[in-house]
């Protein structure tokens, strides 16, 4: 349940208030607007008068809704009125007018609109105008002339939103901390379904305007990534000529006016006002150091994964920067995937965009790395290679996504929590489109059988408690390919295979054999080392000739039919 505070000033904020309530809607979606509850119990409704003109009904409403702030004359306040429509949640059962009526009585109690037995308090009426929802409208004058005392009212209600979902037992939603993004309106819903789209105007510029942040090195190349998709950009201006801000429209999306709908950033999201974009354009500092040949995809990969232990190790201001890096990571990657995956990976990134806020600051210098790797990434077309690089960075933000919904729940953040759930089921969807083709692909390229079983002894020595279940996994053949293309680069098969279960523990892993082979794909590109260090390494971990071999399967990697959770 779904409760929205809105204040309205001037003389006749409540008859206009009252008009559109009682009105058809902006697309007709207003049926039977009738009073489920007032502050008398007999208010007029203009809904139910068949014997009247309607007009004159709702002038009588407003008239007597209005009767004490008349009284103070020159003395009413500025603010007159004061409009909450309440939305129960598109699964919740259709509720009856006796139940919509309880719900706005609690709703003003709790507001201090109308304290429960207090018989001087300010007037309201509630109208429900659908089967999902009502408005209520109150004017902020007490019948005694005093001001009601509704501080922080927005979260008084909110809080009793989730007794009454609790109560009638509705769809229970998770208790925020004021960052989450602003939800479309009933109208742009409509509007969205009546032009046969199934995402509101303001959805698609907010992702579009993630996504030029999270690619933008600089405000001026922000601004053209935006104008380069299509988005249409007002900057606000100040006496100086300095911008101040920003707005953004999609083109063809009107008013009755046939003007573009604007939004401004920060009522896209709290973190897309433009002083928010500048703090975290400049909070990454200069662009790291790399060499001129590194792999971008095995930079990311090994940014990403770094993210668990910051998560575990860091401050809580080096952890939020690496979550926003990687929600930066997620929006742009879409750029990147298959035709296939991209939908999941959409959804995924959408989800995640809720767990990338809260109140605590974020330290995004400590995520530089990443972002800059995400970004070359993008900007280098022949860097998307086969579609291992991709999978490679999506089996690492799985694990990096598990452990941000478990730094959420640590910090009692409930919708971020959520929302990173989320995530992980769209998550593992899109890696499972990703990571089936590409190790069919090593697979088929999988050494001979003597390879297979020296790499066999070299796992049980170096990892007995993984090792049944890697060289049971279809995906052992992927594996034995990239330590065998390692190699022949000169890398010596046991010094990379322990190097690689060295980098992290297996056991958060939900398929190991995969997991390795992507630290042995990105391990093998490296420079490989000198002769005397590989004898050296080799003389240590030399394996026993009677060491037990497993049977090797040579079944090809089939995809998964369902993602499961990690």
């Amino acid at each position: 349940m779904i409760p929205k505070i809105i204040l309205g000033k001037g003389q006749r904020a409540t008859r206009r208030l009252i008009g559109y309530l009682y009105g058809p809607g902006s697309a007709n979606e207003h049926t039977d607007p009738h009073l489920v509850s007032s502050w008398n119990g007999f208010a007029p409704d203009p809904g139910r008068s068949p014997h009247r003109n309607p007009k004159d009904v709702e002038d009588q409403l407003a008239a007597q809704l209005d009767q004490p702030m008349k009284m103070l004359g020159d003395k009413a306040p500025e603010t007159t009125v004061w409009h909450c429509p309440v939305r129960a949640a598109p699964e919740d059962p259709i509720l009856t007018d006796a139940q919509w009526a309880d719900i706005a009585r609690r709703i003003v109690a709790a507001a201090g609109i109308a304290p429960e037995g207090d018989e001087e308090a300010c007037r309201w009426v509630a109208v429900r105008h659908a089967d999902d929802h009502i408005h209520i409208a109150a004017t902020l004058v007490r019948q005694d002339g005093r001001r009601p005392r509704r501080d922080h009212d927005m979260r008084a209600v909110q809080r009793e939103a989730r007794k009454i979902e609790a109560d009638l037992g509705l769809r229970r939603l998770k208790p925020g901390d004021g960052t989450a993004a602003k939800r479309p309106t009933s109208k742009e819903h409509f509007k969205a379904k009546r032009q046969g789209q199934d995402t509101t105007a303001r959805e698609i510029l907010r992702m579009r305007v993630r996504r030029a942040v999270a690619a933008a090195s600089s405000e001026p190349e922000f601004f053209a990534l935006l104008e380069a998709t299509g988005v249409s950009v007002r900057p606000k201006t100040g006496p100086s000529g300095d911008v101040l801000g920003y707005s953004v429209a999609l083109p063809g999306d009107l008013n009755r006016h046939d003007e573009p709908v604007w939004f401004s950033g920060s009522t896209l999201a709290g973190d897309l006002s433009l002083p928010k974009i500048r703090r975290r354009l400049d909070g990454y500092g200069p662009e790291p150091v790399v060499a001129r040949s590194a792999n971008p995809w095995h930079q990311a990969t090994a940014a990403t994964e770094r993210i668990p232990d910051h998560l575990t190790h860091g401050d809580e201001h080096m952890a939020q920067g690496q979550l926003v890096a990687l929600g930066g990571t997620l929006d742009l990657l879409t750029l990147t995937a298959p035709a296939a995956a991209r939908t999941e990976l959409e959804q995924a990134a959408a989800a995640f965009e809720r767990a990338t806020r809260s109140r605590i600051t974020a330290d995004l210098d400590s995520a530089r790395v990443l972002r800059h790797s995400v970004q070359t990434i993008l900007r280098t077309p022949s860097a998307t290679g086969d579609g291992a690089g991709l999978a490679m960075l999506l089996d690492a933000a799985l694990i990096a996504v598990a452990f941000a919904r478990h730094w959420h729940r640590q910090h009692q953040h409930a919708q971020q929590e959520a929302a990173a759930e989320q995530a992980l089921v769209h998550l593992q969807a899109a890696y499972a489109h990703v990571a089936a083709p590409a190790l069919n692909d090593l697979a088929r390229r999988t050494p001979g059988i003597q390879t297979k079983q020296r790499y066999a002894r070299h796992l049980q020595q170096a990892a007995p408690e993984h090792a049944e279940r890697i060289l049971q996994d279809p995906a052992f053949d992927a594996l034995a390919t990239v330590l065998a293309e390692a190699e022949a680069t000169g890398h010596n098969a046991a010094t990379i295979l322990d190097q690689a279960l060295g980098q992290r523990s297996l056991n958060d892993a939900r398929h190991p054999a995969r997991a390795l082979t992507w630290r042995i794909h990105r391990l093998g590109q490296r420079h490989a080392p000198g002769p005397r260090a590989q004898a050296a390494k080799a003389r240590s971990t030399a394996p026993r000739a009677d060491a037990p071999i497993h049977p090797l399967p040579v079944t090809p990697v089939q995809q998964p039919p369902q993602a499961r959770r990690r």
